[in-house]
């Protein structure tokens, strides 16, 4: 046998060996992926309609629940002429922002942090985001940090997400909101690998332009 063929060989019995060992998680990944889009789709199923949301109960003493705002304080609102047409056109975000240093300066009070804080350890977020409608309440605004994860980036791709998708027409708006004022990282969660690094790679993190 030649000395070709049995480097051939080899090379072959290696490439089964890589495959023997890869093929299986390449499956267990694209089982998990594929479980992921299947609860996303359950999670965000849903016509149109009303959005029901709690009303803003506590003034004082709010605590953040680990990545999620405190609902008493924070329980989102959104503004009622804030339909899809209107929100899906671009740039229409800075056309509605409007949050005073006074306003902010009360939420980080209200959530026992002071002000002024560093740059890029935390914004004054809307929990239900413009571009989907969110309002600038007091009752829609709290001060996400940028850390533990997953902080406010995080929850800002996942608006984006959200806003994407309702624009496609793949998800109804009330749904989008009601799902992100209640517990937004159940949607983070379930996005995929693939679908999170597109996200990033598409929107920039604010904080990093110091």
């Amino acid at each position: 046998m030649s000395q070709r063929i049995l480097k051939n060989i080899v090379s072959f019995v290696f490439l089964i060996g890589v495959l023997m060992v890869l093929y299986p998680i390449y499956i267990e990944n694209n089982k998990k992926e594929i479980t992921k889009e299947r609860l996303l789709s359950a999670l965000l199923d849903g016509e149109n309609g009303i959005v029901y949301l709690r009303s803003r109960t506590q003034e004082a003493n709010c605590q953040s629940e680990g990545p999620l705002p405190d609902k008493d304080c924070t329980p989102g609102d959104v503004f009622e002429d804030a339909i899809k047409e209107r929100i899906c056109v671009s740039g229409y975000s800075s056309t509605v922002r409007n949050v005073s240093t006074d306003l902010k300066e009360k939420i980080f009070k209200e959530y026992g942090i002071e002000y002024p804080v560093e740059f890029g350890s935390y914004e004054i977020d809307h929990l239900i985001p413009l571009a989907l409608g969110g309002s600038n309440d007091i009752s829609n605004l709290w001060p996400k940090s940028a850390e533990p994860f997953p902080g406010f980036y995080e929850k800002n791709i996942t608006g984006n997400y959200l806003r994407e998708e309702v624009c496609k027409g793949n998800i109804a708006l009330s749904v989008a909101q009601e799902r992100i004022a209640d517990d937004w990282t159940l949607i983070y969660y379930n996005l995929s690998e693939t679908k999170i690094k597109e996200l990033k790679a598409k929107y920039k993190n604010w904080a990093d332009n110091k």
